[in-house]
This record gives C-alpha cells, sequence and structure tokens, in this order.
C-alpha cells in the first residue's frame, strides 16, 4: 500500500519498505509523542545487518505502522514513493487485540455477586420445599388438578423474586449517572460495586502523582574524571562549542511537525534549553538525493559573543567562524529495554564522526571507559536521586575515520556504545502535583494502603513517596535487592536500608537478618506503631523474586511500597501477585504503559483522555487522583444501596411466601 504525503489513519497493521513516517501512537500506547519510523532495510542491499533475522511486529516495531495510529508526515527518498506492506489485519492487529479486550474482559470474580447466586439456590430450595408442601397439601384437600398446578408453580415465581437483577441495576445506573456528573466516566458498571470494596490502590509517579512535564534545573560536567560544580545553565559562551552541548543538540528524537518541534517533552526541555535551532532537509531534497540528507542542528546567532562595532569585512569573517553546525547522520532511538538513546552525528568541516549518548546514568557509566566516570559517580547521583530529581547521563566518543557515511547506515548498535567518555549529567525536576499530599492523607485516614508503581529510577521513587506522604518521615525503607544465580551460586536477596546505600559507605549497612518479612510481620505490634517498615524493590529484583522465592511474594507485597523501574507487565504482575493476598486493588495511572495494569486491577482509573484509556474501566476528566477518593466514596454508597436493595427483596419474597403457604393449608 502507498502511504499518502499528507497523512492517514492506518487500516490494519503494515511493514514500512521505503522512506519514513511519523506517527502518533497514542491510540495504542497513550503516549501523545509522535514517533519516527523508518523503513525496514533491504537484506540484498546490507546482507550484514539483516542477518538471519525473520520479521516479527513485536521485535521490528520501528518499522511497523500500527492499526489505527495516525501517521501525520512521511518523507521519500530519490523519488522513490512512500510503501508498506500488510502483514496483519481485523482482530490479529494490536488494536484488534485491544478491542477483543474490552468485548471480553476477564470476568471480574466478586464476592457479592457468588454470595447473591448462592443466596438465590437457597431461595430455590426453600420454594421446592413449599412447591411439595402445597402439592401433597392439595391432594389431600382434593383441590382441582389445573388449581394445584397454578399456585404450586405461584410458590416458585413469589420465592425466587424476577425482578432482583433489575433492582440491583437500577442503583449502579444512579451511581454511574453521579460518576459522571463528577467527570468520571465508566465503560463496565459492574465494577462501581467493587470500587466500594477497594483497600489498596497502586499510583503510577510521572503524570499522576507529579506533574507530566519536567524542568531542568542544572546540569554537571566531568573534566579529567572529576565532577566540576553544578551550572544553572548550559547556553553559556564558552560551553558553546563543547561536546556536552553538542551531546545535548543531538541526541533526542526531535523533529518538525508543521514548522513546530515535536517529541519527547524531556527531550524537547533538553533542546530549548541551548536555544539551538533544528533544520530539518525539506522534501524537494529528499526526493532528490539519497537518506544522506542529514537533519543539522546549529546555535542561533544570538549565542555568539558578538563584535561590539564590526566594519563588513570583519562580519563576513564572523559570519564564516560562526557556521558551527552539526548533520545528525545516524540516530538508535530510545529504547526502554536498554535504557538509553544513542546518535552518530558530524561537525560541518570535521573528518571523523561522533558518537554521542544519552540515558540512565547506571547504564550509561557502565557503557564508558572507567577512567573516564569519577570515583564518586554513585554517591553525587545517589546525592541528587535522594532529593527526587531525574538524573540523565551524557557520554561521548570520536569515532574512527574509517567509519564512511555508508559503514555507518549499517553499523551495528554495539559497536558503537562502547569505550565511550564519560560527560557528565543533566538534572531534570519532577514537580508533585498540588492535590497529591492531600489526596494520599485521605486515603491512610480510610485505612486505605497507597503503592507506587513506577518506571523511574528507585531512589527518586522513594523521595517522592516521602515527599507525598506515602512513606512517613519516621518510617525505615528497606531495599530488597534480588541477585540472579550466577556462576554456580544461588539467587539471594541483599537487605540495606534506602538511607545508607551501601555503595557511598566503607563499612556494609547490610541487614544481617536471615529473612526479615518473617521477623517483620511476627514483630509486637507495639514495636509496629513505633517504626513501620515499607519495602522497595526494581523490577530485575522483582522477576528474580517472583521466579526464585515464591514463597516470599506475599509477605513482600504486604508490606512493599516502592516499585521502580518496573516494565509494564511486571506492573500487572504485581497487581496479580497483591489480590492473591486477598486485597482488592485499584490502580492509577496515566493509560500510557498501564493498559494491563488498569484491565487488572479490580478498579482501573485512567488520567488521560487518549484512547489507550478505553482499557480501564473508568476513565477520569481531570488529570488528577482526586477522583480517587470520590470514586471509592460512590462505589461505597452504590454497594450499601445493593445491600440493602438485596435484602428488601429477599425479605418481600420470604414474608409473600410464607403467607401464601398458609394461605394454601388453610385451603
Amino acid at each position: 500500500m502507498l502511504i499518502p504525503s499528507n497523512g492517514t489513519i492506518m487500516p490494519c497493521d503494515a511493514v514500512l519498505l521505503s522512506g519514513t513516517c511519523i506517527v502518533n501512537e497514542s491510540m495504542l500506547t497513550g503516549e501523545s509523542v509522535p514517533v519516527t519510523k523508518i523503513n525496514l532495510p533491504n537484506p540484498s542491499e546490507y546482507p550484514k545487518a539483516m542477518g538471519d533475522e525473520i520479521y516479527s511486529p513485536e521485535v521490528h516495531k520501528r518499522h511497523t505502522l500500527f492499526c489505527g495510529t495516525n501517521v501525520i508526515q512521511t518523507r521519500f527518498y530519490t523519488g522513490e514513493l512512500v510503501k508498506a506492506l500488510v502483514v496483519r489485519t481485523g482482530f490479529s492487529t494490536a488494536k484488534g487485540q485491544l478491542v477483543r479486550s474490552i468485548l471480553y474482559p476477564k470476568p471480574t470474580d466478586f464476592k457479592l455477586y457468588r454470595d447473591a447466586y448462592l443466596f438465590l439456590l437457597s431461595l430455590v430450595v426453600v420454594a421446592g420445599i413449599g412447591f411439595l408442601y402445597t402439592v401433597v397439601n392439595s391432594i389431600l384437600n382434593e383441590v382441582p388438578a389445573h388449581t394445584i398446578i397454578i399456585e404450586s408453580l405461584d410458590i416458585i415465581t413469589i420465592t425466587v423474586p424476577p425482578a432482583l437483577p433489575a433492582a440491583m441495576t437500577a442503583g449502579i445506573v444512579y451511581a454511574q449517572r453521579r460518576l459522571k456528573k463528577i467527570g468520571i466516566f465508566c465503560i463496565s458498571p459492574q465494577r462501581i460495586n467493587i470500587c466500594g470494596q477497594l483497600n489498596l490502590v497502586c499510583f503510577d509517579k510521572t503524570g499522576t502523582l507529579t506533574e507530566d512535564g519536567l524542568d531542568l534545573w542544572g546540569i554537571q560536567r566531568v573534566e579529567n574524571a572529576r565532577f566540576l560544580l553544578p551550572e544553572e545553565r548550559a547556553c553559556s559562551e564558552n560551553l558553546l562549542k563543547s561536546e556536552f552541548v553538542a551531546c545535548m543538540a543531538t541526541c533526542h528524537s526531535l523533529t518538525k511537525i508543521e514548522g513546530v518541534l515535536s517529541g519527547d517533552p524531556l527531550d524537547l526541555k533538553m533542546f530549548e534549553a541551548i536555544g539551538w535551532i533544528l533544520e530539518e532537509p525539506t522534501e524537494e531534497e529528499t526526493a532528490l538525493h539519497n537518506r544522506i540528507m542529514p537533519t543539522v542542528v546549529r546555535p542561533s546567532k544570538q549565542l555568539f559573543p558578538e563584535s561590539k562595532q564590526a566594519t563588513n569585512q570583519e562580519m563576513e569573517l564572523f559570519e564564516l567562524s560562526t557556521s558551527y553546525e552539526i548533520g545528525i547522520v545516524r540516530q538508535f532511538p530510545f529504547s526502554s529495554v536498554l535504557q538509553r538513546m544513542c546518535v552518530i552525528a558530524r561537525v560541518l568541516g570535521e573528518k571523523r564522526m561522533d558518537a554521542y549518548m544519552k540515558g540512565a546514568p547506571e547504564v550509561i557509566a557502565s557503557l564508558c571507559k572507567q577512567e573516564t566516570v569519577p570515583v564518586d559517580f554513585e554517591c553525587v547521583l545517589e546525592e541528587y536521586t535522594k532529593q527526587g530529581f531525574r538524573v540523565i547521563a551524557l557520554a561521548h566518543r570520536k569515532l574512527e575515520s574509517k567509519l564512511t557515511w555508508h559503514k555507518v547506515q549499517t553499523i551495528n548498535r554495539d559497536a558503537i556504545e562502547s569505550n565511550m567518555d564519560f560527560m557528565g549529567l543533566i538534572i531534570m525536576q519532577n514537580k508533585l502535583k498540588q492535590e497529591t499530599p492531600a489526596v494520599l492523607e485521605d486515603l491512610h485516614k480510610a485505612n486505605i494502603r497507597t503503592v507506587m508503581v513506577t518506571g523511574d529510577n528507585m531512589l527518586t521513587a522513594i523521595s517522592v513517596a516521602r515527599d507525598c506522604g506515602m512513606i512517613l518521615p519516621q518510617d525505615k525503607v528497606i531495599i530488597a535487592e534480588a541477585l540472579p544465580p550466577k556462576d554456580g551460586q544461588a539467587a539471594r536477596i541483599n537487605w540495606h536500608y534506602a538511607d545508607t546505600l551501601a555503595k557511598c559507605t566503607s563499612s556494609s549497612p547490610a541487614i544481617n537478618s536471615e529473612d526479615i518479612p518473617v521477623k517483620l510481620v511476627h514483630e509486637s505490634l507495639e514495636d509496629l506503631q513505633m517504626t513501620k517498615y515499607h519495602f522497595a524493590m526494581n523490577g530485575k529484583s522483582f522477576a528474580v523474586i517472583l521466579e526464585h522465592f515464591q514463597d516470599l511474594v506475599p509477605k513482600l507485597v504486604l508490606h512493599g511500597t516502592v516499585f521502580a523501574r518496573m516494565a509494564p507487565d511486571q506492573k500487572t504482575q504485581l497487581v496479580e501477585a497483591l489480590q492473591n493476598v486477598d486485597y482488592y486493588v485499584g490502580m492509577c495511572g496515566d493509560g500510557a504503559n498501564d493498559c494491563g495494569a488498569l484491565k487488572r486491577a479490580h478498579g482501573g482509573i485512567s488520567l488521560s483522555e487518549l484512547e489507550a484509556s478505553v482499557a480501564s474501566p473508568f476513565t477520569s476528566r481531570t488529570p488528577s487522583i482526586s477522583c480517587v477518593p470520590k470514586l471509592i466514596r460512590e462505589g461505597r454508597a452504590a454497594l450499601i444501596t445493593s445491600f440493602c436493595v438485596f435484602k428488601f427483596m429477599a425479605l418481600y419474597s420470604i414474608i409473600q411466601y410464607i403467607s401464601q403457604c398458609q394461605h394454601n393449608s388453610e385451603m
């Protein structure tokens, strides 16, 4: 199929064969940031790059246009039109699977409904006894046959109230109307009753507890493997041609859509902080030339220190010296699995190319030459993350001169991302939403447990949990670090307090206890009142514990408060683990990577109105967690209504049944 240049809504899943597309995938992922899709490399042109790889839509997401997503803009090269090959249609597509899960959701097991069925069964038994009693009694009293049939069947319809389901639904319908008035929409009304029983709520961090955007707090550069003092601005004159600023200018996935820069909010903030200009090749240029036309970034004229009174000749020289621009030759996009992104760029007029990389500090440091990473790297990083800052590390490497344009297009990512020079840190600030602490306090007063599940750094998450009152100042946080089996050693768990991480002190503050969770659970209640313990762990540890320490899972989830660096499927596993220890779990997220967990929880509330939120039973119009107490309140009201209706209908039936039996016996 040909993709039109002015964009389209994809009717199926297709793999891109030529050209590039900018696509808005918010319908599937909930991420409103457009992503760039590139064509699948042709194995005949690049035999080494591909090997014997077999295409799969999940693995080659970068080359796949998914059904229902919006193609905003396309580009083609050397006159070749933008073509894609259809790979899946209908319910086999990613959108089809989402629609199927909405049409046929996993049934929720709710005690009220289970007990209701049991009660109705017992009423059927009672009706059966009444039926036999009436028949026998009528035969003994020689009542005509047709009267016996009518009266005995009448007993059954009286005892089992046919109006019960309708009466129960009426209460839920009114609750749904009230929810609509306060801006909460519901696609599964049965869940409103379940929300009345929620006793634990999981929250996503970014965009849910904290503001969506990040502000640049400052930068901290590294020179000669030593940290310099933190600097507030990255656009100072002396840094203009530094590799640090070059990395900030090139290492991103920003693109221009109708003349406006768009992309990841973090990348946007970083690029705006240096005040550079991004220029993409025009459609005419790309249509004529090959894809060698790169995206170019350069400083704006205002950044250069201009001479006060310059003659025309001096101005010309000045303009020549300021024609400093960098072309982005190849981009390896950000991958949440690898936790980093990388670009290959070239400064105008330079022979050799540069590789720039940015990502999670721990990952970047492990890919750098150890002699370029400062000795106190872990302490400095910990200091920032403890204060709740989001930290990103930058690295750089000069590439060999033998790497030509064409070789760069086919080179493997791993060959570039090694032996880098560590350049420093970018520190971003993520502010708490105004209403967050008050809502969490309300939930605590109602004895509803709160848990944070996030894809962010562990210490940042703990810091936010303390700031918003999820973990009180006097409470202790124990980090469970689980290590998988390695070199013949069995899997093990290290425990240490979050305030004293082993990395920064010479003496190890590990807790010398064979099995902390057991000890905690059996501690006397007086001790627990004084200091409360919270467990924190990351996604890797959670996976190891699920696999090797099954017996510890219930104990850890009973006291676990912070789960960091969690992948989307791990969020779903956590919700299931909490449900297994008899919690009624609510989940509140912004719908991006929480789809599975929102669907799995007893009450999932999505704070985004993007289409991914169709997976969750509830969607809030206001993007704040203040909707959680409101929903629980309405759920409790609906639950009480259901109980009262149930009692009324049951008593009404039993009274009528007894009076009917009495009437029959007197005949």
